[in-house]
């Protein structure tokens, strides 16, 4: 346990970014998950918008450092095959 006032605070402010991080997260992978759905029911046009959605929430999951810059262009490529290939 936290035995310094500065550890405390840390403790809290790691609990606050942990909580905000986790709501950023699900939130950019309903996105992800809206595309695949669209993907599946055959719908160019609904995966090309659902796509056009999710890259910006993506690329800001990235720049908050959510998540690695590598993994989100990961993301986007595989998504965009998934759309083209339709």
């Amino acid at each position: 346990m936290a035995n310094t006032a500065q550890a405390r605070k840390r403790a809290r402010q790691a609990e606050t970014h942990r909580q905000h991080n986790a709501g950023r997260r699900s939130m950019m992978r309903t996105y992800i998950k809206r595309v695949l759905a669209a993907v599946e029911s055959g719908n160019k046009e609904d995966a090309q918008a659902a796509y056009n959605e999710a890259v910006p929430v993506i690329d800001r999951s990235a720049n908050n450092g959510l998540i690695h810059k590598n993994k989100a262009a990961r993301f986007k490529s595989r998504l965009n095959i998934r759309v083209k290939a339709l």
